[in-house]
């Protein structure tokens, strides 16, 4: 039986490779912007004027260090894992993991930005602007990563397209015709062996 393609003319195992490269991909972009936001953090301690930092700013920089060391660490796991159950069969498993990675990270990598930005404009000015800059700040990451795709994803659910890239609903019954492919596969391997190991024994 051929193997059921998807508009794009791929088999689900090369949509599960296109789809774990491209989260990779991405996860290389958004962590180079996290690790530089790290390494700052990592050194404001030892700078010269830190110590003139008041309690809310010091609570600012505890926040925006913890978001930071947790999208880094986010953002890096599935690229760990993927080397660690390398050829085990666990793909589809590693593309769920990584997508759930990949949100919590830039969950916590939004209140990173939010609190390092605060610190920085709480230190050169007092009052409004903090908080004007924080409110700013926190609303346009929740918009544009957060609020927008999921009204686009809501929407899209609604209307019952799939995406362009055949990853919607034609993307879920190719999955779901490849799983009853590799369960019919199964049955056919299980009557095999004891056909096999009686072979053997008569023999």
């Amino acid at each position: 039986m051929a193997t059921p393609k998807n508009r794009r003319n791929e088999t689900e195992q090369e949509r599960r490779d296109r789809q774990l490269m491209e989260l990779l991909q991405g996860f290389r972009v958004a962590v180079t912007g996290v690790q530089v936001l790290f390494a700052f953090l990592l050194t404001l301690p030892f700078a010269t004027r830190f110590h003139t930092v008041d309690d809310t700013g010091r609570v600012l920089f505890y926040i925006a260090l913890f978001g930071a060391a947790v999208a880094s660490i986010c953002f890096i796991a599935p690229a760990i894992q993927h080397r660690i159950l390398f050829q085990a069969g666990q793909k589809p498993l590693l593309i769920r993991r990584a997508n759930r990675f990949g949100i919590a990270a830039a969950l916590a990598l939004a209140i990173s930005i939010t609190a390092a930005t605060t610190l920085i404009v709480q230190t050169l000015t007092d009052g409004w602007a903090t908080v004007a800059t924080a409110a700013v700040v926190g609303l346009l990451a929740s918009w544009a990563w957060f609020v927008q795709p999921l009204l686009t994803r809501r929407a899209v659910d609604r209307a019952g397209h799939p995406d362009d890239d055949g990853d919607g609903r034609e993307g879920r019954e190719t999955e779901r015709e490849a799983e009853r492919e590799d369960e019919r596969a199964d049955e056919a391997e299980a009557v095999q062996h004891p056909l096999s190991r009686g072979g053997a024994d008569v023999r």
